[in-house]
């Protein structure tokens, strides 16, 4: 079959123009939250590297120095949101290639649909509600 028949049929299945227009717009969705993700990354790269460099001009002895805490928790503060966000940007990696093979917005646990009000909030998402309310987490502690 060739593009034009194929592109005709498409225009007039209004499921298969819908479905193309939703892919278009979860994929688009997905870009956009990507690139935040990476310009966030890299301003927190340069926090990270504006520490260090601060630090390499000062002789700092951190058990001495009352800024010295502050330096070491504002450093490891900024490395723990910079792993944050590669491991979000991961996540998004692994969504859009879900969404390639025809695999996003299924639930990885149970193959149901993950809703998509919980794709709005959280598009990386990879199950649905009902198996994230029963995936194991922290315990919480007693109240």
């Amino acid at each position: 079959m060739d593009d034009a028949s194929r592109h005709g049929r498409e225009e007039s299945d209004p499921s298969a123009s819908a479905s193309a227009s939703a892919f278009s717009t979860v994929r688009g969705r997905l870009a956009a939250d990507r690139a935040d993700t990476v310009a966030r990354l890299a301003a927190l790269g340069r926090d990270f590297d504006g520490i260090v460099a601060a630090n390499a001009l000062v002789a700092v002895d951190d058990e001495h120095d009352p800024e010295g805490g502050t330096t070491a928790f504002e450093r490891a503060h900024v490395a723990a949101l910079m792993a944050q966000a590669r491991e979000h940007l991961e996540e998004l990696d692994r969504a859009l290639e879900r969404l390639e093979r025809g695999r996003y917005g299924r639930c990885e646990r149970c193959g149901g649909l993950i809703p998509s009000e919980r794709l709005e909030i959280r598009p990386a998402a990879t199950t649905c509600v009902r198996c994230a309310e029963s995936a194991p987490g922290p315990t919480p502690s007693p109240a």
